[in-house]
Formats: structure tokens, sequence, C-alpha cells
């Protein structure tokens, strides 16, 4: 019998994704095959303190008031750990690869990527590079753009930069999106139309992140499609998210039961489908990611395609778009996990053989 891989599913952060990466956690802990994989909770609270296992079990139930409870020490990993997870500085459970669903800034966007390369432990998902390019969407864009991937017009604000609504309404149209440029989920996202808006979307996007997008509508269908793999990734078929609110906000994606509907694979012509495909493919080489990655479209009523943006680590319960697209594609939801581990794996194996020396 092989030995079991014990898997450290790493979540939760100091993020305002925070929530929405404990969903993932436990539906990914909750699939993985028990007879194949041991699996270790790591928890990161929102002060981004890494919990042991007992406290990282009661953080994923969301037990109330967790920061405040009688601490139980806290855990990590060095890069003299040799992959063993250290409690309070005292070696504690070995772990065979980490299966991240950080949800956001500290855990999507290069940072633990890091930490996990000098830990010299294999990892869920694209390295530092494509993991720090996908979080930030202005540079994943104008890369996308330099590569002849179309996406939209959008300018680009800092905290200490001024935009006025007229200025930002005569070179994209009304209604535009203001965004915060290193989130995801939606999060600080706002449609506006108004000045009145525009002052109220700039103060709640700069409450996340020092730099802010600002961007053309693009009316159309919101498309999504998955991908996978290293050096020669796939893409799923394309699915459509159909909001039942304006737009695909964090309220219709996680607080609204009936917030949107999935189709999927979206009512697309096949020439379309095609299309959208070869360009996740193109978008997920172009801004460096390796495992997994889920690109977002908008596909207009002539049949333009415009890429939107790539998360690069995608919601993962098993309603979540990422999973199902795959599912609609024959990759059960457990076949899913295991084969981003495999991946995982991999990819470390082909990095430990490259020369660190003359």
């Amino acid at each position: 019998m092989k030995q079991k891989i014990t898997v450290g599913i790493l979540f939760g952060g100091k993020s305002a994704e925070h929530e929405v990466s404990l969903r993932s956690a436990k539906s990914v802990g909750d699939a993985l095959d028990k007879k194949k994989f041991d699996v270790v909770f790591i928890g990161i609270d929102k002060s981004g303190r890494w919990l042991p296992p007992t406290q990282s079990r009661k953080l994923l139930a969301s037990a109330p008031a967790l920061h405040i409870q009688k601490r139980e020490g806290s855990v990590a990993l060095s890069p003299s750990s040799e992959g063993m997870l250290e409690k309070d500085g005292k070696p504690s459970r070995k772990i065979n690869v980490v299966f991240p669903v950080l949800h956001g800034p500290f855990g999507e966007d290069g940072t633990v990527q890091g930490l996990l390369r000098l830990v010299d432990v294999p990892f869920v998902g694209p390295d530092v590079l494509g993991s720090a390019i996908g979080m930030d969407k202005e540079v994943a864009k104008r890369l996308l753009r330099e590569a002849g991937i179309p996406v939209g017009k959008f300018l680009v604000l800092r905290a200490s930069e001024k935009l006025s609504f007229e200025t930002a309404a005569r070179l994209l149209g009304t209604p535009l999106f203001v965004k915060p440029a290193n989130l995801g989920s939606s999060v600080g996202v706002a449609k506006v139309r108004t000045k009145a808006e525009f002052k109220k979307a700039l103060k709640d996007a700069f409450r996340f992140d020092s730099k802010i997008l600002v961007e053309e509508f693009i009316k159309g269908k919101e498309i999504e499609v998955a991908v996978l793999g290293n050096r020669d990734p796939k893409a799923s078929l394309p699915g459509e998210v159909i909001p039942s609110h304006e737009f695909y906000s964090y309220e219709a994606k996680y607080l609204d039961e009936h917030g949107a509907r999935l189709e999927i694979p979206a009512k697309l012509p096949k020439k379309i489908q095609r299309r959208l495909r070869e360009l996740a493919v193109k978008t997920f080489k172009t801004l460096c990611c390796e495992g997994m990655a889920r690109v977002d479209f908008f596909v207009t009523s002539r049949g333009r395609v415009y890429v939107n943006e790539i998360n690069t680590i995608p919601g993962f319960t098993s309603i979540s778009m990422y999973p199902k697209l795959w599912e609609a594609s024959e990759i059960p939801y457990s076949k899913l996990i295991e084969a981003l581990i495999r991946l995982a794996i991999e990819r470390f194996e082909k990095q430990a053989k490259l020369r660190t020396s003359r």
C-alpha cells in the first residue's frame, strides 16, 4: 500500500476574502480521499497568526470571537523545517504538499507562494510570479494587451492622485466600474453612473487598496473558463454567470443564495466557445500561471470577446464555478483536487532538478 500524502490546507488570512476562504477549505478537506490523503488544516486568523490544527478547525467552523479566546500557541513552516510543521518551535507534522485556498492579498498574491518556495514544499496553484501578476489587475491587463489579448479600456488611480468623474466618463463612457487593483470576489467593486456615486466608489475602493482601476462598462455575457495544467494547460468548457443583481457583486456571489444562476456549458456558438478556450490558455500562459486559474470574460452580442481578469486561486467549494466547469468537462470534484496535487508535486520535482550552482 502506498504511503498517504499529507496535505496541508492553508486557509483564512489577512484579507477581505477571509470568510470565502473558510468555505473553500472545508469543501476541499471534505472531498479529499482519506484512503490516499491525510489532511492537516492550517488556519490563519485575521491578525495573520498561523493556528494549530485544533484552533484551525474552530476557525473553519467560524467560531465567534476566536481571536480573544485563550491561545493554544501557533504553528509555522520555516526554511530549516524540511516541510515539518512546527508548533511553538517544535516539530509537529510533516507536510508533503500545501493546498492554499487563501483568496486575495497575503495568500493569492505571491507572498505565501514565496514562503513555500523557501520552505521547499510543493504547493497547488501558480508560482510566485504568476500569483503576483494575477493579483494585480493593472499589471495583468497591461501584459495581456501587450500580447494582443483583448481587454477593456481602463484607467489607473493611486491614492495620491486625482481623477474627476467628468474625465473618467469622457474617456470611458458611463456607466463605469471602480475596483481595487489587488482584490477579488468583487470586494470593493462598484458600478457607477453619477458624480456622487463615483466619489463614494473611490472612497470605498481605497479602503481596500492603494491603487484602484476605473474600467469601461462592457455590455455582454459574463463567461468563465477554468484552466488546468503546468506546461501543457487545458481549458474547460465555458460557463455563464447570470446574476440577478445589477452585476456579479460580493453579495450576489456569497450572501444571496439566489444572487446568480450558473449555466454550464454556456449557450454560445461553437466558434466562440473555441475562441474562449484558446484565449483562456493564452491568458494563462501570458501571465505565467501554472496548476490552476479561472479566466473571466465578457462576450458581447456581436460576438466580441474581452478578458476581464484571471483568478489564480478561485473559489473552491463544490458548487463554485471552477470545479463545476471541470465537472461539466468530465473531471469530478475529488479527482480535480487530486489532479492539482499531482501537478504541484510534478512541478516541485522538476524544479528540484534545476542546478543551483555551476
